[in-house]
């Protein structure tokens, strides 16, 4: 019998993020006016999780998971890397024209996401709204550059 609990989760967005990562990135070089690349078509999907979420799932996972088992997390929230940066530029009400089309990295995944139904098990849903979060991860972004 395995002491070992394993979670998989999707991609997190939030607050501190590293700033190489595609919402901070975009964020940054929108407020410059800069181009803001986009691998390919920009259509490579990603399930978004927002970081509190995760931290809530993996507690739950601490305290009510079973040994040995695995659990994926998920907030059931995909989209492409394009409609990301379109709503990011929205909300900071710049425009699309920022947006350029680069070659797509070798061995990019096309989608990524995960199935968070079993944690239903656990009593555990994400909680928080992508809409409402990302328009906060701007405004803090945006307000604590010196941290990044």
């Amino acid at each position: 019998d395995s002491d070992v609990i394993t979670t998989r989760c999707t991609n997190n967005y939030g607050p501190r993020q590293s700033p190489e990562k595609l919402i901070p990135k975009t964020i940054l070089l929108a407020e410059q006016n800069k181009k803001i690349p986009i691998y390919g078509t920009g259509k490579n999907i990603r399930d978004w999780i927002f970081v509190q979420d995760h931290c809530d799932a993996i507690f739950r996972v601490l305290f009510e998971g079973k040994r040995g088992e695995s659990y994926n997390i998920s907030a059931n929230n995909e989209a492409d890397n394009l409609k990301i940066v379109k709503k990011i530029l929205k909300i900071m009400e710049k425009p699309e024209s920022l947006i350029e089309f680069t070659s797509d990295r070798p061995g990019h995944d096309f989608r990524y996401a995960l199935s968070g139904e079993y944690m239903k098990n656990l009593g555990w849903e994400p909680k928080y709204d992508f809409d409402t979060r990302i328009e906060q991860v701007v405004k803090w972004t945006l307000a604590n550059k010196r941290w990044l």
